[in-house]
């Protein structure tokens, strides 16, 4: 195991960095009994290599800590096989379920060839009825790939569909104005008459 080129935290666990000649661009990382695994091309200079590990390190220890405390991807695997016999009948299937963490501008996404879901790991501090909805919505695409009547009458089942929407609409105009501006803007709107 090479010595790190980084500042590793001495609390968290070993770093071992695997650099290969065949990997040309991509620098990927995982966990391997209790170590972070780090591969990186071999052409990379000691100062991008460095940035690239503490990020991919960053990444991994992040990934730790929300399957730690949060919701595993298998739970939500789980979670979408209930929620899909609950409403449509056990027929979407998912093959994988997983928080991601790109994806700032949707709550999820899928890929219906190949039965993946992903959700954005912004939710997992959302609540249930929320994270159940967006992942019901996903599921529902596994079944229809548009937003036209079929779908909106599958997803008309949820009970709790207004209320999470509504939820994620506030969510969504904070990130959009920011807290601050949106209430100074409403006071503004609401005093003129």
């Amino acid at each position: 195991m090479d010595p790190l080129p980084f500042d590793a935290d001495p609390a968290g666990p070993p770093v071992e960095i695997r650099r290969s000649a065949r990997r040309k661009r991509t620098v990927s990382a995982r966990m391997e009994q209790g170590r972070i695994i780090v591969m990186v091309p071999a052409r990379l200079s000691q100062r991008e290599e460095a940035k690239l590990v503490k990020e991919m390190v960053a990444k991994v220890q992040s990934q730790q800590r929300r399957t730690q405390r949060g919701v595993s991807d298998e739970v939500l695997l789980t979670r979408a096989s209930q929620l899909s016999r609950r409403y449509l009948e056990g027929r979407a299937q998912p093959t994988v379920v997983r928080w991601v963490t790109n994806q700032r501008n949707r709550w999820g996404s899928c890929t219906p060839t190949t039965g993946h879901i992903r959700l954005s790991a912004r939710l997992q501090t959302m609540p249930r009825y929320v994270i159940d909805y967006v992942l019901l919505h996903e599921l529902v695409h596994l079944l229809v790939p548009d937003h036209g009547p079929r779908f909106h009458a599958l997803m008309e089942a949820y009970p709790d569909l207004v209320r999470a929407r509504a939820f994620l609409d506030g969510v969504s105009h904070v990130d959009q104005v920011g807290i601050g501006d949106g209430m100074s803007q409403a006071s503004d709107e609401i005093t003129e008459d």
